[in-house]
């Protein structure tokens, strides 16, 4: 079958870079899937997982709390604001990111409306690691 490169960044470090068949995105407008030979384009990223399928079947599922995927036909390359394979990620510690990402939200509330926005997506980002590590 074929295959296109993807690439997976975060701040801290390169996490994935190979070959694979698909992958599906959590884009802000919804899942996206990504097939060789794609249209070009960007998009933003919401918090959720991003599932990489080689071979048939889903080898991999990393999450992502939200960032960027620039799309070729021959390349998807996802700048995560950061991202944890599900198989690592703690329910404790995201149910603590919860809890502050609800704090800094209610202190924003006074903020203008796009800094409220940007304490929102990071608040359901945090909701969203919740349940991924519950199911994991």
């Amino acid at each position: 079958m074929a295959t296109f490169q993807l690439e997976l960044v975060s701040p801290e470090k390169l996490l994935l870079s190979r070959a694979v068949e698909m992958a599906v995105l959590p884009a802000a407008e919804g899942e996206m899937g990504v097939l060789p030979g794609h249209a070009p384009m960007i998009v933003t990223l919401r918090g959720g997982v991003i599932a990489v399928t080689e071979g048939g079947q889903i080898t991999e599922r990393l999450f992502v709390a939200g960032g960027f995927a620039e799309v070729t036909p021959d390349r998807c390359t996802v700048l995560a604001d950061e991202a944890t394979p599900v198989g690592q990620l703690s329910k404790a510690a995201a149910e603590a990111r919860v809890r502050e990402a609800e704090a800094a939200y209610a202190a924003a509330a006074n903020d203008t409306p796009e800094k409220r926005d940007a304490v929102m997506a990071k608040l359901l980002a945090a909701r969203v690691a919740v349940t991924v590590a519950e199911a994991a």
